[in-house]
């Protein structure tokens, strides 16, 4: 847990279940050090694991200490290692990327981060909209080496249907699993005065 040291005002290692407290601002997205992946069973028995390569997120604290969140992610970098089976998920058949470029996600709310917290948030793909809460675990701020500034980090899992957005309506779900989990791991950096 990281909370404002005594005079300093920077960011200092506590472990409390109390509030974390966040420099005010606009944190930049370490994308070098942040994925998106996803599961999905294949079958109903066994797992296809991928992950998808360009994706962007917003995550703004405000003067209260709250952060608005918001992500957007790019589905044409679908990649499950696999260029035959990645090139028909991005088809028509299931992902549809032409018609359905972006899956976007906002929080409802800002929210303030602890150690371990919910973000309920509204996905949206294609024409369709529904929420989604994910499971976010914090991993604390730590000084990077690698460029000299504090970076904040956390994980973050949830599950989608893809009933629920349409997505390859004629595949059964025995075939490929209706539930999706999605697992972020973000680095975000602190912002520079």
């Amino acid at each position: 847990m990281w909370l404002n040291g005594p005079q300093s005002g920077n960011l200092v290692a506590m472990t409390t279940s109390e509030q974390t407290n966040l420099k005010t601002g606009s944190w930049e997205l370490d994308t070098n050090h942040s994925a998106v992946n996803f599961t999905v069973k294949h079958l109903g028995i066994s797992k296809v694991r991928g992950r998808f390569n360009k994706f962007e997120a917003g995550f703004v604290v405000d003067a209260s200490g709250a952060a608005a969140i918001e992500a957007t992610v790019y589905l044409d970098s679908f990649d499950t290692g696999n260029s035959g089976r990645d090139e028909h998920v991005r088809s028509a058949d299931l992902l549809d990327v032409e018609k359905r470029p972006t899956l976007h996600f906002k929080a409802v709310e800002p929210i303030r981060v602890a150690e371990d917290f919910e973000v309920t948030g509204d996905v949206t793909l294609g024409g369709v909209t529904k929420p989604i809460t994910l499971d976010v675990e914090w991993g604390g701020v730590q000084e990077f080496q690698g460029d000299g500034k504090r970076h904040a980090g956390f994980s973050a899992t949830g599950t989608l249907k893809r009933s629920e957005f349409e997505v390859a309506p004629g595949i059964p779900a025995a075939m490929l699993s209706d539930k999706i989990a999605i697992e972020l791991d973000i680095q975000l950096i602190e912002p520079q005065d």
